[in-house]
């Protein structure tokens, strides 16, 4: 059971004492918190939050917990309910909202949740936003709540996705009518959440042929670990190789990130959803792009390949669309299936990235395994040591950086050591407890070395 505080939200499990775990107490801590930003930077206007959610057990008892805490703060509540990250995000902007609260734990297990905010770009908080808010919620005394005649008005609105999806349709890269003369047969894995609701809609509506629906009711019970790796997706994986579908799609809980199945059951790669997709606008269009570092080195090929520059940020949404403003990129995202696409909205967006990749399959008529052998081809391994009340992160990883300073060292969030066409880099996860070492190089034996080499180390000073 964990309750983890971060600039990125609050994150825990569901029950347990308050302060150790995301109880009711701490939810309306943090929402009134959040509504003091509000009100404190838009003064003496009506605010207007939305609110949205996926499809966890717990997340009709939280959005309760939120909306309430809203409306005593006088704050007007736009409540989309069931819904995805993205939607939430766009329907910030499309109600001209002062800001959103996304209750999700994304690719966490079913007894977490979270909150994620928004400001009213429909962007994440900025760093200093996140660490305000923690510091008034830590901090909470009197509350100054509003009177019977200052409550906020609440309103339910139900057709958020289905207007995310017709902005989709009308993104001048998405070509509907190729799609639908491709006769694509489709799978998707929603995990039971509300993917269920807006991926199959989305592929009916771009014309998919026929859709197979696995695991898309949206009640919270994941049949399987639902972050979108392949180890998660063996049942799936298996169903798509033994029928006849030309890709499979599988999202996380909130649906902001994308994982891609073969038509022959074989993982396309969470790294190359974000590339692929790239590969196909970089060829639409000239322009940069934005990863963040613990990504592919393929994207940054891709990108020079059409006379584009690469840049790549800190890791985390925010840090990703902060990059991709300041190089006007015209794509970019993260490596673990995180597409953002500026011309839609700055926000991880799966439904987008499923548009674009099946255009580019539609246009170039080709199969998904033969897409993804025309990259360059990497691999990254994975690795996390979970962390105890006895790791200095701090002091890690700064005698990481010492003992590989005669390599080029990257130190803008945690430390990336880059070796000629390989790369290891290790930080402090914001979502977990937990550090995490991501280690590339052209094939999987060398990457794990790589990382293996960088727990040797982490123990090696541990064990001083």
């Amino acid at each position: 059971m964990a309750l983890i505080k971060s600039i990125s939200g609050i994150r825990g499990t569901i029950g347990g004492l308050q302060g150790d775990n995301l109880t009711p107490i701490d939810i309306l801590k943090f929402t009134t918190a959040f509504a003091i930003i509000m009100k404190n930077n838009h003064p003496e206007q009506a605010i207007h939050v939305v609110v949205g959610r996926d499809a966890r057990i717990s997340g009709n008892m939280v959005n309760h917990l939120v909306c309430g805490t809203l409306l005593g703060m006088g704050i007007n509540v736009i409540d989309i309910g069931l819904s995805t990250t993205p939607t939430v995000e766009m329907e910030v902007i499309a109600q001209k909202a002062h800001g959103g609260i996304i209750i999700t734990a994304s690719h966490n297990p079913m007894q977490w949740n979270a909150l994620k905010l928004l400001n009213e770009k429909g962007e994440f908080f900025s760093a200093q936003m996140g660490k305000d808010v923690l510091e008034i919620a830590e901090n909470i005394d009197k509350v100054d709540f509003a009177t019977t005649t200052e409550l906020g008005k609440y309103t339910q609105v139900n057709d958020a996705i289905a207007r995310h999806i017709e902005a989709i349709k009308q993104l001048d890269l998405v070509d509907v009518d190729a799609i639908k003369n491709a006769h694509f047969h489709i799978a998707v894995d929603c995990v039971n959440s509300t993917g269920g609701i807006a991926i199959p809609q989305l592929l009916k509506e771009l014309g998919v042929e026929k859709v197979h629906e696995l695991n898309c009711t949206p009640d919270g019970m994941f049949p399987h670990i639902p972050e979108p790796l392949p180890e998660n997706l063996t049942t799936t994986m298996d169903y798509i190789k033994h029928n006849r579908v030309d890709a499979g799609f599988v999202v996380d809980p909130d649906v902001d990130r994308l994982a891609i199945i073969q038509e022959d059951g074989t993982y396309f790669g969470e790294e190359y959803t974000l590339v692929s997709v790239a590969e196909y606008v970089l060829s639409q269009q000239s322009g940069n792009t934005v990863s963040n570092l613990s990504s592919t080195q393929a994207l940054k090929i891709v990108t020079e390949k059409h006379g584009g520059q690469y840049s790549a940020s800190a890791v985390g949404e925010v840090n990703v669309v902060e990059e991709m403003k300041r190089v006007h990129a015209v794509i970019g995202g993260e490596g673990n299936g995180g597409v953002i696409y500026p011309a839609l909205h700055y926000g991880r967006d799966a439904l987008v990235g499923i548009a674009l990749f099946l255009t580019a399959l539609a246009k170039k008529k080709i199969t998904c395994s033969a897409y993804r052998q025309t990259f360059p081809n990497f691999f990254i391994y994975k690795d996390k040591i979970q962390l105890t009340p006895d790791i200095n992160v701090d002091n890690v990883l700064a005698y990481i950086k010492e003992k590989y300073k005669n390599e080029k060292v990257v130190d803008i969030d945690g430390v990336k050591i880059l070796f000629n066409n390989e790369w290891v880099h290790l930080r402090k996860s914001n979502t977990e407890p937990i550090i995490r070492i991501y280690a590339e190089s052209i094939d999987e034996t060398t990457a794990k070395t790589r990382a293996n080499q960088i727990r040797t180390d982490i123990a090696e000073y541990n064990n001083r």
